[in-house]
């Protein structure tokens, strides 16, 4: 029985706490002010448009409003002015017949209070012939008729309504708002709430507080006791914090295996990994905010949060938030159009969880301008005859300039000049390539050389075909497509080219080809056999005097005859 009468007397929050007063408004502060102001020096307009995002405010403004201007006459507060209130649902009664209906009404004064108050919702909805109806009425409504019309889409509304009304609008109610309103009601109930679950509540509505207290309905039915923030996740089926928090962490520990693992998880809970990629760039967005201490009141997050924030915002550099970004909203913008989305998240957090890797080779990779100047005075010591070294300083630049220019090395200037110059980008690119080649080589003893079938080779070669156009190496990508069935002899990969020159440039980028499939599948003797085959150019005749010119080269009498006949092609 008591459980009956539990739900018989229960009533939703909306309801439950919707504000009697402006005072009672949340987030609405230039609004309400305004309209007291305007009320208490009556110089209010006699039709009003309140516009702005759902759940913020607008009805209730409206019937605190009409109820406000009648009690300014002196009447008694507990006065009931419902019969001087009328509501008109505009999206299931839009016809000119409704609003011819509610003319005829306007016309009849009100029995008590000085105003009849017409509250107009969804107005945007009014076919164009009822707003035309509406328009005289509006333009000279009685002196006794106020009209306040409420829309979310002020942009559907014909200018000519917009043009007769006073406009206000209602802005998005901030998460700090929303979140101290709730703490007010979690305190009236009785109740026990963190601030991070109230916060994630907040968010979630998106500066609407009509649904924040729908989900704060149903955040309280599910918990037991205290609204935690696991609680909130759980019931709402919101990625927290922490999920992202950990993520990076492994990002930035390059532990791939464990990223993949941890995303699998995700999708086993059914979380979807759309909302997990929107989430993500979200995340990204607030480190990057909270790099610099001027931005950091920008997130909307308690201040345990904005702690943790502040914290993995300083493990990260500026350029993997930049690279993270960029990466996270290429996937969102290919996710819709992909066959396998699954696969393309994926390939991301791969790249993700390798962007500290990349910017640690980079750095490696930075060759000193000292190394330079070294090289050449090896190469000299090398090349010089030995007649040359026992003659004076002052001939040795010139022959620092002949060594340079026979091994095609830029002249290298003097120790004490501040211009730099170095190696051929060629020279570089043979050296990186050789020492490579060394280095598998003695360590070639210790890699795995697993056989693998036709199969398993032609799943990883799409998967790196795929990774190409991602990243949008579209020259490598069209070299690689063009035998479209390449064949596998243990431990070599057979390729079928139509010219040398595609030939040289597979060569010189297969490198990071076959690192990709060595690794992947676990056989580090792979290598290409390439072979070309030209194809001939097949001529093709397309207009007369083709035709004409082709005919020529076999037979030269023609020319004769054209002449002698006067033809005209």
């Amino acid at each position: 029985m008591l459980i009956q009468d539990y739900f018989m007397n229960y009533i939703v929050s909306a309801l439950k706490y919707r504000p009697q007063t402006f005072e009672d408004v949340v987030g609405q502060q230039a609004v309400t002010n305004t309209l007291k102001n305007a009320i208490a020096k009556d110089h209010l307009a006699q039709a009003l448009l309140f516009t702005g995002p759902r759940g913020v405010g607008k009805t209730t403004c409206a019937r605190i409003l009409a109820k406000e201007i009648n009690k300014a006459e002196g009447l008694t507060a507990d006065e009931d002015f419902a019969f001087n209130i009328f509501e008109l649902d505009a999206a299931s009664n839009n016809s000119v017949d409704d609003i011819r209906h509610l003319i005829e009404q306007v016309r009849i004064p009100p029995q008590i209070g000085k105003y009849k108050v017409y509250i107009i919702d969804e107005v945007h909805m009014l076919s164009t012939q009822a707003f035309n109806a509406f328009l005289k009425t509006l333009e000279e409504p009685p002196a006794h008729a106020v009209f306040i019309l409420a829309t979310t889409e002020k942009h559907k509304i014909i200018p000519t309504i917009l043009s007769r009304c006073q406009i206000y609008d209602f802005k998005r109610i901030s998460a700090y708002d929303i979140k101290e309103h709730l703490k007010k009601i979690v305190g009236q109930e009785g109740l026990e709430a963190e601030d991070d679950a109230l916060f994630l509540i907040a968010q979630k509505a998106d500066g609407a507080l009509r649904d924040a207290l729908s989900l704060f309905d149903k955040v309280v039915s599910y918990a037991n006791g205290k609204i935690t923030r696991k609680i909130v996740s759980e019931s709402m089926s919101i990625l927290d914090y922490d999920v992202y928090f950990k993520m990076v962490d492994l990002f930035l520990r390059n532990d791939i295996p464990a990223v993949l693992n941890f995303f699998n998880e995700l999708l086993y809970k059914g979380f979807d990994a759309h909302q997990f990629l929107a989430g993500l760039a979200g995340h990204f967005r607030d480190l990057l905010v909270a790099k610099d201490p001027k931005t950091l009141t920008l997130l909307e997050v308690s201040d345990n949060i904005k702690a943790q924030y502040l914290k993995q915002s300083q493990a990260v550099s500026m350029p993997f938030l930049m690279r993270a970004l960029d990466l996270i909203t290429q996937t969102d913008i290919a996710y819709k159009q992909s066959k396998q989305p699954h696969l393309l998240v994926e390939l991301m957090l791969m790249k993700l969880a390798s962007l500290n890797l990349d910017e640690a080779k980079k750095k490696i990779e930075i060759i000193p301008a000292s190394f330079f100047r070294q090289s050449v005075k090896v190469v000299e010591s090398f090349k010089q005859p030995d007649k040359n070294l026992n003659k004076p300083n002052k001939e040795q630049p010139a022959s620092i300039s002949k060594v340079a220019k026979k091994e095609k090395i830029d002249p290298i200037k003097s120790e004490k000049s501040p211009g730099v110059a170095g190696l051929s980008l060629k020279a570089l690119r043979e050296k990186k390539a050789e020492l490579e080649r060394i280095n598998r080589e003695m360590a070639g003893q210790n890699l795995p050389k697993n056989s693998f079938s036709q199969s398993d080779f032609e799943k990883y070669w799409q998967a790196y075909l795929k990774k190409l156009r991602l990243n949008n190496e579209r020259n490598l990508l069209s070299i690689l497509t063009i035998d479209r069935e390449p064949r596998v002899q243990m431990p070599y990969i057979h390729l079928t080219l139509p010219s040398e020159a595609l030939k040289k440039e597979l060569e010189r980028n297969k490198e990071k080809v076959l690192k990709f499939l060595r690794q992947n599948l676990q056989n580090y003797d792979i290598d290409f056999v390439i072979e070309v085959k030209e194809e001939k150019k097949k001529e093709f005749v397309y207009t007369k005097k083709d035709k004409f010119r082709k005919m020529i080269e076999k037979y030269p009498d023609l020319i004769y005859l054209k002449e002698k006949f006067n033809i005209d092609l």
